[in-house]
């Protein structure tokens, strides 16, 4: 929780007010280059350093690389951006994780800093100039130096020390020959600057004030209070005890890509989530996390870990310090487990015990953001890139001890994550349909899931009133760009109790989005996608214990102003890929909030598409949609109500 707001400050800036230290004399940038943006080089810095906070760098600077800071085979790169990961939390000894955590920091810091270094170069390098990564187990300049030049970091004692983390940090570097407006170095009495205003974090910034109680906090815990919402023995929504098994070729994006939505969605549905540079350069990264979700299981079960209670605390523990949001545990029931692979495999549940995490997709960069914009599937591959790297660690440390454990991520999955998460108690299902919302970050997050046999102690679903709030709440269905969110009643849908979407349409417009990359419009107008300050945790609990203010909360969400475009968080550039190469796109969604907009529910056309229509686990043939036999459906489905007066649940 936060003081002050930091809607007004720039991304580039960072979570820690580094500008307010004193800097030393440097000289003057250099001109800039040719390329499809900004010539500017201040312009470009603030770009690559805003681009290294969206990646969740703790400071990030530039320099202009000295000759001596190079200590291998000199390459043609004049200019560096520096970039520091602070250490994570770490339990007190016997406290949940410390078995598993103590003394993982250095290895911890050196896979994220490497991770952003090796995303940052790809994504200059598909801007056409020369960039490369120096990481911890692969460099050729020297790190400190480069930290002095770039205004990270000064000399004190011998030793190289980090405002605000003293020597609490890994780091790395990118090269590069694209010209860039360096960073002033540091002086020498800032090391401990910031005094009130760094305390109670004015201007936006990081409060140092926190810091007690995030290091007084168990870490198994995590970093927020989801111990304070209510618990439930069942889900807030009917899950029947039918629901059907269905196979991946069934899923919208892979009738896309089959062709079932024609030739224009087939064509598209292969690039559309990596049309822009920056998510193009996340891509390798997470497709080569896939070889590594499952592996060979230890020949024996370590001692010690028989305990389910002691179990899940550890995994949660080991997962929130590898930088999860949040971690829930659940059972894995067969109908969360895809009936077949794409290529019509049967899949078989192998594993009893799910292992649920969230990653929040930053709600700066939302926040700047149309939700359909050109950085909508960046805000997605980075979710989806770091969950694919956690969740990895976490399964292979598993198997490490004996027992089966396999991640199931973005880039490939045997199981369906949405009904996973709502039974690990991270969320209840929204208006927004097939999409889980949780109390603190709403549907503002992408999830990644470990099964595995190990004995974990389940979580119990929470009720924290979104089913109430979103009955009397259409802000998601009044701002989908392709009325594809119902403004009426939750339906029975292959036996979930929702607000049925209607997912053709959904996918149609996000995987040929002319004009951005994917879409998350809904989740950037949720009202629960919030900032976190202390006046947004006001309203956030009255929506939870205060039902009577729940209609109200939602109007005022519009009233000031939530969902609009904030132009001081807009640090990407509107690029797209075509045939290799970074161009300028042809438009741009720049939307704001249609508050004026008539919802006439008995107008809406929705179809809907149960599992008797789906097409075949091994269909490699196109499977034409039916849409008026799904509009036919939608008409005709059961009301939720009436099912659960049927079956007096």
């Amino acid at each position: 929780m936060r003081l002050f707001s930091h809607r007004h400050r720039p991304v580039h800036l960072g979570a820690l007010p580094l500008e307010r230290l004193a800097r030393a004399s440097a000289p003057m940038p250099v001109a800039a280059q040719l390329a499809p943006i900004p010539n500017d080089p201040e312009r470009r810095a603030e770009n690559l350093t805003a681009a290294c906070y969206f990646m969740d760098a703790t400071l990030a600077g530039i320099a202009r690389v000295p000759e001596a800071a190079w200590t291998g085979g000199r390459l043609d790169h004049a200019f560096a951006i520096a970039i520091v990961v602070e250490d994570g939390p770490v339990p007190r000894d016997g406290a949940p994780g410390a078995a598993w955590i103590g003394g993982a920091n250095a290895a911890r810091g050196d896979l994220r800093a490497g991770e952003i270094a090796t995303v940052i170069a790809g994504y200059i390098r598909r801007l056409g100039f020369a960039a490369r990564a120096h990481t911890a187990t692969e460099s050729e300049i020297d790190t400190g130096t480069i930290l002095v030049h770039a205004g990270l970091a000064t000399v004190a004692d011998g030793r190289l020390r980090v405002p605000f983390l003293e020597t609490r940090y890994r780091a790395a570097v990118v090269t590069t020959a694209m010209t860039l407006a360096p960073d002033r170095p540091l002086g020498q009495s800032t090391l401990r600057a910031g005094g009130l205003v760094r305390r109670l974090g004015l201007g936006g910034t990081r409060p140092s004030g926190q810091d007690p109680w995030r290091r007084r906090r168990p870490v198994h815990l995590g970093p927020y209070p989801m111990e304070r919402i209510c618990r439930v023995a069942t889900t807030t929504t009917l899950i029947t005890d039918d629901v059907p098994r269905v196979p991946k070729r069934a899923s919208f994006f892979s009738r896309a890509l089959a062709g079932d939505l024609g030739d224009k969605a087939q064509r598209e549905r292969r690039r559309f989530a990596v049309k822009h540079p920056f998510v193009e350069a996340m891509t390798p990264l997470l497709q080569g996390t896939v070889p590594l979700q499952d592996g060979p299981v230890a020949a024996s079960i370590a001692p010690g870990n028989a305990d389910p209670a002691a179990n899940a605390d550890t995994v949660k523990a080991t997962s929130y310090f590898l930088g999860a949001d949040m971690v829930g545990i659940c059972r894995a029931p067969g109908y969360a487990w895809y009936s077949h692979e794409e290529d019509g495999t049967p899949i078989a549940p192998d594993h009893p015990n799910a292992i649920v995490m969230l990653i929040d997709q930053g709600f700066e960069t939302m926040e700047g953001a149309s939700g359909d914009d050109w950085m909508s599937g960046g805000q997605s591959m980075r979710g989806y890139l770091r969950s694919g790297e956690i969740a990895s660690v976490i399964a292979a440390q598993i198997r490490s001890l004996g027992y089966s454990a396999r991640a199931h991520t973005n880039a490939y999955s045997q199981v369906l994550h949405i009904p996973l998460v709502l039974l690990a108690g991270l969320g209840e299902l929204s208006r927004i349909g097939e999409l889980v919302l949780n109390p603190f970050v709403g549907p503002r997050f992408k999830s990644v899931v470990v099964t595995t046999d190990m004995p974990l102690a389940h979580d119990r679903p929470i009720d924290f009133g979104l089913q109430d709030f979103c009955n009397q709440c259409l802000k998601c269905a009044r701002e989908c760009p392709c009325n594809a969110i119902s403004f009426g009643d939750k339906i029975m849908f292959n036996g979930y109790e929702m607000w049925k979407p209607d997912a053709e349409k959904c996918t149609r417009y996000r995987v040929t989005n002319p004009h951005g990359s994917g879409c998350g419009r809904c989740m950037k107008m949720c009202p629960f996608n919030t900032e976190g300050p202390l006046v947004h945790c006001a309203f956030l609990w009255a929506a939870i214990h205060l039902p009577f203010t729940r209609a109200w909360i939602a109007r005022l969400d519009d009233w000031v102003g939530n969902g609009t475009r904030n132009p001081v968080k807009k640090w990407w550039f509107d690029l797209e890929v075509v045939d290799k190469v970074s161009v300028v796109p042809k438009g741009v969604n720049a939307r704001d909030l249609d508050r004026d907009a008539v919802m006439k529910p008995e107008d809406q056309k929705l179809a809907v598409f149960p599992a008797d229509m789906m097409p075949p686990p091994d269909a490699k043939a196109p499977v034409p949609v039916d849409r008026k036999e799904g509009l036919r459906r939608a008409a005709a489905a059961e009301k939720a109500a009436a099912a659960r007066a049927r079956l007096g649940r």
